[in-house]
């Protein structure tokens, strides 16, 4: 079967930048790779044939050489004995992919770095600091560099040699009849270098656990699920790779007031029976102070009243939310004899007056009867 054109794999143009290839590849390679797809023929066809042509295309010498003659072209190199081999396509197939990813095995003599692991830190937060936004302090845990050796690993007056299995490589090459596979040289562990004398404080390690101090601005408006990123602030990365970042995740506790929907919130309002049906102004709370609402004369229980642009400006901008009032008309409790006399005595001039004064609940009846009158049909 032909091959296909190896620009056609990766998706990009003929006249591509180096960088543009990798990126493609670095697409297709985290697709297909069969640790992501396992027992899946096809992947892992089409893995091995976007490592062949990204193999092809970042070398210079075989990509001017596939330009001019196509897979010939590189036939002919094989032939001429320029170094190119079957394994140079589909070596390192289950190997240091994720490393070309994640920026990890660099390769040509020099140690392996990889980049140090990203940390997640969970920050509660009252409604009110998440509103107005908030500087705090946190401290967790995480890998540091070692200070006695400044990352080396090895001990004072001592520096890493080249592994002598791999040749400073951190890969070694099996074949196997026509196949060669490339893998993690086992003494360095991928790394390049040995380290004969280990610091005493990190084991050869390079890096030590170590807890960690920092001040975080969380910016107004913020909600539960918001993450503040703070880059470099994560693991240290070994072998003088990049440290990990940090992300600061934020939970916003329940309030015993409010509640929060986005921009807009919400409470309850007790109101008295009295106020309820005579009408009256009844003070609530806010975010930003005390505020007033009025109250008409008959307001039933549940209605709601918006105050606008009492609630919360989101993080990321926008309007400003409103605050929503429900009134809940309370129950008189604990009452005394006379009392209960009067509301008696209140109860039945409301029906001697023979007004509707109570309109849903004789809707409601009406709404009863009409229900078991049609079960009786």
């Amino acid at each position: 079967m032909s091959k296909r054109d190896y620009y056609q794999v990766l998706g990009v143009p003929r006249n591509a930048t180096e960088d543009a290839v990798k990126k493609a590849y670095r697409r297709l390679a985290m697709k297909y790779h069969p640790d992501r797809n396992p027992d899946d023929k096809e992947a892992e066809e089409r893995f091995k044939e976007a490592k062949e042509a990204y193999e092809i295309l970042t070398d210079a010498q075989k990509r001017a050489a596939y330009d001019q003659y196509g897979h010939a072209g590189l036939d002919a190199a094989r032939g001429a004995g320029q170094g190119f081999s079957p394994s140079d396509a589909f070596g390192d197939i289950f190997g240091d992919v994720f490393g070309d990813i994640f920026g990890g095995g660099r390769r040509g003599g020099r140690s392996a770095v990889y980049r140090g692991a990203d940390l997640r830190y969970e920050l509660a937060l009252d409604l009110e600091q998440a509103v107005a936004g908030t500087a705090t302090e946190i401290e967790f845990q995480t890998v540091v560099e070692c200070g006695e050796c400044s990352g080396s690993g090895a001990a004072r007056g001592h520096s890493p040699v080249t592994c002598d299995t791999c040749g400073g490589n951190g890969q070694v090459r099996i074949s196997q009849g026509f196949f060669a596979v490339q893998q993690a040289c086992p003494r360095c562990k991928g790394r390049g270098t040995i380290i004969r004398e280990p610091c005493p404080k990190c084991s050869g390690q390079g890096r030590v656990r170590s807890s960690k101090r920092l001040a975080v601005k969380v910016p107004a408006g913020v909600d539960t699920g918001d993450r503040i990123r703070l880059a470099g602030e994560g693991e240290a990365g070994r072998n003088g790779g990049p440290p990990g970042d940090l992300y600061v995740e934020i939970v916003v506790r329940e309030h015993p007031i409010f509640e929060r929907d986005g921009a807009h919130l919400s409470c309850e309002v007790p109101v008295s029976f009295v106020t309820a049906a005579l009408g009256g102004s009844v003070e609530v709370p806010t975010l930003g102070g005390q505020a007033s609402i009025k109250v008409p004369p008959g307001t039933q229980s549940g209605r709601v009243f918006r105050l606008r642009e009492k609630g919360v400006r989101p993080v990321r901008g926008g309007a400003t939310g409103d605050l929503f009032c429900r009134v809940m008309v309370e129950t008189p409790v604990e009452l005394t004899a006379e009392q209960k006399d009067l509301l008696r005595k209140f109860e039945k001039s409301l029906a001697d007056d023979g007004k509707r004064h109570n309109p849903r609940e004789r809707s409601w009846l009406e709404g009863v009867k009409e229900f078991f009158g049609g079960m009786g049909s």
